[in-house]
């Protein structure tokens, strides 16, 4: 009988410690939980410890988790249930601040791993970031301090590098001294349901997909003082392809959506659908290939967009493109609607959009490609677009005369941002070298009187406008202004 009790207390106190076959508890591993200890060593070894066994959850319950820089391996997830914390050192050596992979939570070509349940990763990163630049002032760690910014790899929150089978699920995210989350040259990554409010410093990306394949974003909400759904491409050889965005809502003091600011390889076959956009201080998503990336097949439908600088900005740029040519094509954006402000978009953000350098009245939407390298095959299909109005040409003046639409700078080496040509000459949409482009059902409203013309076409090759509609208080001018363009077809 004896016998019998000591093997159920055994099994008892080894339930305790492993809640199934592939569960570990932190504690397990004398991970501390009073928000002083520095549990650095202690995780890294319980990640270790599971993976070497095979792979399993650690799993951390109600407490405050302070950490440096820990490294996923293969087969091993974290697991933060409500109310446990991960949260970030703000002494800035203890991260692997001497790498490209600055982070929090890092891994470099691992498999099966993820971190999930409703539990928070704090960075900490406003006393990192300020920490950082204590640093730098005293001579220890020198930076030039760029733009008032450490150029030193502040820690992001998470950072995922050549890592297949990826599962982000549920989790908070706050507070990174950089970008929020990078997902570089993932394989499989799934991102469920997740919140992110990281608005501790500047460069405060919400999240970043970067080369990766076979990605899905869902069910998330995600408020960044940087943009809030961003994709890059930096590896020539590489690019983000296979991507459905679905069910999001983003809140940012730079884009909602954005494609780049880096492209050197590019992006391919992309949904993004059913997604929200508000306060946002520049688009509501901008498409942009500056450094000789292909962008390939976009579906952008049902896009909301409230109390947003601009609505949509697709560019083509020649700025570190190293002799490539780059190219966007095959694009449609459907069943969008877009409300844009008088005001700044993002007041009252800790780090709000840059004051511009003015004069300028509010942007229209823009397509914009390069002489000789048109933007191609774009459908904008069901949009309404809503705009105050108001422009005063005695503020910021752009005409339609040859002269002042032969004066719009190119600007191809610039970084590309909506507000960057200034005052243009529509107050709707301005298109510029582009290839057939058809406008299906498109409503532009203007709430005051404009002095601009709803939409000019300058070295257009093929557009088709049916079912248009243009609302302007006593708008009773000519509200399509076609210049240098051929074939150009307007239907009922």
């Amino acid at each position: 009988m004896k016998k019998f009790k000591l093997i159920a207390l055994f099994l008892t106190l080894f339930c305790v410690l492993r809640l199934s076959a592939e569960d570990y508890k932190a504690s397990m591993f004398g991970i501390k939980s009073n928000g002083t200890t520095l549990n650095t060593t202690a995780i890294q070894k319980a990640i270790d410890y599971i993976h070497e066994k095979g792979g399993g959850q650690l799993v951390f319950y109600v407490g405050r988790y302070l950490t440096g820089t820990i490294q996923l391996k293969s087969n091993v997830k974290i697991r933060l249930e409500e109310g446990a914390i991960l949260v970030g050192s703000t002494n800035i050596y203890d991260y692997n601040i001497n790498t490209n992979y600055s982070s929090l939570v890092f891994a470099y070509q691992a498999e099966n791993i993820g971190i999930t349940g409703k539990g928070v990763i704090d960075g900490q990163g406003r006393e990192v970031a300020y920490n950082l630049i204590d640093q730098v002032h005293k001579g220890i760690i020198p930076d030039d301090l760029k733009n008032d910014r450490p150029s030193t790899r502040r820690p992001r929150a998470i950072y995922f590098r050549e890592c297949k089978n990826v599962d982000i699920t549920e989790i908070v995210i706050r507070n990174s001294a950089d970008w929020v989350q990078v997902y570089d040259q993932c394989q499989n990554l799934k991102i469920d349901k997740i919140t992110v409010d990281s608005k501790a410093f500047w460069n405060n990306d919400g999240l970043d997909v970067v080369d990766c394949k076979d990605v899905k974003i869902t069910n998330s909400f995600i408020d960044a003082t940087d943009d809030a759904i961003c994709f890059k491409s930096h590896d020539a050889t590489k690019m983000c392809e296979n991507v459905e965005v679905r069910n999001c809502v983003a809140r940012s003091s730079a884009n909602g959506i954005k494609f780049g600011t880096v492209t050197s390889g590019g992006y391919k076959n992309f949904r993004i659908i059913n997604n929200k956009v508000y306060d946002t201080f520049r688009s509501a998503i901008t498409i942009a290939t500056p450094d000789g990336g292909v962008i390939d097949n976009i579906l952008v439908d049902s896009l909301y967009a409230y109390n947003t600088g601009n609505a949509i900005y697709l560019r083509i740029g020649a700025r570190w493109n190293k002799g490539r040519t780059g190219s966007m094509s095959n694009i449609t954006i459907q069943n969008m609607y877009c409300e844009i402000p008088n005001a700044k978009p993002d007041t009252g953000y800790e780090y709000e959009g840059p004051i511009e350098d003015l004069p300028r009245n509010i942007s229209p939407a823009s397509i914009v490609g390069l002489p000789g390298q048109d933007i191609t095959n774009i459908t904008l299909r069901n949009i309404q677009l809503i705009y105050p109005g108001n422009s005063n040409p005695n503020y910021a003046y752009r005409g339609t005369k040859p002269a002042d639409l032969d004066s719009i700078p190119e600007m191809a080496a610039a970084y590309p941002e909506f507000s960057q040509l200034k005052e243009l000459p529509a107050w709707g949409f301005y298109v510029r070298h582009a290839k057939n482009v058809k406008f299906e059902n498109v409503t532009l409203t203007a709430k005051s009187k404009e002095y601009r013309p709803a939409i000019v076409l300058d070295d257009v090759k093929g557009a088709t406008f049916s079912g248009m509609k243009y609302n302007e208080p006593g708008g009773s001018k000519k509200q399509l202004h076609v210049y240098k363009s051929s074939g150009i077809v307007q239907k009922k």
